[in-house]
């Protein structure tokens, strides 16, 4: 990849061996599946085809040999929203290949730096921030050069190296 300006759809288009995103916050109720979300609230169940846009575009990632996985950073009690993101998001996100860590910070500290946040991070050389409103609202992301990719890198080994596997924490904390 190049320093040449980016979007973060170039980067889902283009990257070859992985992507990363470390997901930091307890409310992303504005920024997609609103309808989705509501419906959980309402103790609906699950439509047939919920999320099958981003289902599609990680079948075609993983289906191709490229991996994409997530840590979450958590603590307990689950917020609504997370309860429904774990629920239903990456219990189906899953059946297409999607890999998902917690970071459970329950009673401690975040072994990550204050002031961490959201980010994709793309075959360990581009990373992407991403601005959330305090509603949860997606205000955007900034792809930054290829030179600020180390940072993230670790990053994304701490939070890797203390999570664990989505499947064996929902086990032990579903609420």
């Amino acid at each position: 990849m190049t320093n040449s300006p980016r979007t973060l759809g170039d980067l889902f288009d283009a990257f070859q061996q992985e992507a990363f995103r470390l997901e930091t916050l307890d409310d992303y109720s504005r920024s997609g599946s609103v309808e989705a979300y509501q419906a959980f609230l309402d103790g609906q169940d699950k439509p047939a085809d919920y999320n099958a846009d981003w289902l599609d575009e990680v079948r075609t990632h993983t289906g191709a040999g490229r991996r994409m996985y997530r840590v979450h950073v958590v603590a307990r009690p689950l917020t609504p929203y997370l309860r429904f993101e774990l629920g239903w998001g990456y219990k189906t996100n899953a059946t297409a290949g999607e890999e998902f860590f917690i970071l459970d910070v329950t009673g401690r500290p975040s072994p990550l730096p204050s002031g961490v946040g959201d980010f994709w991070l793309f075959d360990s050389t581009t990373a992407a921030t991403m601005h959330y409103g305090d509603d949860g609202t997606f205000l955007g992301a900034d792809v930054l050069a290829d030179e600020h990719a180390s940072e993230f890198v670790a990053y994304r080994d701490t939070a890797l190296a203390l999570a664990e596997p989505f499947a064996d924490w929902w086990a032990k904390h579903a609420e």
